[in-house]
């Protein structure tokens, strides 16, 4: 759901001044955005109210987020799967490997994020769900997903990155887990959305290890 971020596998590294003033920003305008959708809703909520809200100008809220859609989909702190795998072992099983990712993705998403409360996650999600314009925008970003989904599935099987069943699965895999999400939202939140996301996965057959054959 969100922009491209540095991998998990790098070694941290304190932000600067300047970044932490631009996440500063981008928190302010994303906490403002969300404060409006709630007390006037989505398609009441403009670019110019959450200026004001946030003590910042119109132009500085398109120069941080193109969109509004943006604004509702942007996350500070939200570890790809692809970038989770690189923690397990390269000859761990594809599914055991994915299913230990995607349980960590979410433990990460719904309870660790200490500027994204869960809350304010789960109206995300049911913004997704419910919004066109929304749903619409986090469509066209998937496919940067999806690539560094099939980057990191290419060096797990050994199949080429444009290989079409790789790309197939890794397009499949995310749309699958949005899918169980807006699911897990739809059914109000009262399951377990780890056990969806393995209901999820068990439609999906390994992908072939070519580097065994």
């Amino acid at each position: 759901m969100t922009p491209a971020h540095t991998p998990a596998s790098a070694p941290a590294r304190p932000p600067g001044l300047r970044e932490r003033k631009k996440l500063k920003t981008r928190l302010a305008i994303r906490a403002a955005a969300y404060a409006l959708i709630r007390e006037r809703g989505y398609d009441a909520t403009g670019v110019e109210r959450i200026a004001e809200r946030a003590e910042v100008s119109p132009s500085t809220v398109l120069r941080y987020f193109p969109t509004k859609e943006d604004i509702v989909l942007w996350d500070d702190y939200q570890p790809l799967v692809a970038e989770l795998l690189d923690h397990h072992p390269a000859d761990e099983p594809l599914p055991q490997a994915l299913r230990r990712a995607l349980h960590r993705a979410t433990a990460l998403t719904l309870g660790e994020n200490p500027h994204f409360g869960r809350d304010d996650m789960l109206l995300r999600i049911r913004l997704v769900a419910e919004v066109p314009a929304v749903r619409a925008r986090l469509l066209e970003t998937m496919s940067g997903t999806g690539r560094l989904l099939c980057r990191a599935l290419a060096g797990r099987t050994g199949q080429g990155e444009r290989d079409l069943e790789l790309r197939v699965y890794a397009v499949g895999l995310t749309g699958a887990l949005l899918e169980t999400v807006v699911y897990w939202v739809e059914q109000g939140c009262r399951d377990d959305l780890t056990l969806l996301t393995d209901r999820a996965l068990a439609v999906f057959r390994d992908l072939p290890d070519t580097r065994r054959s």
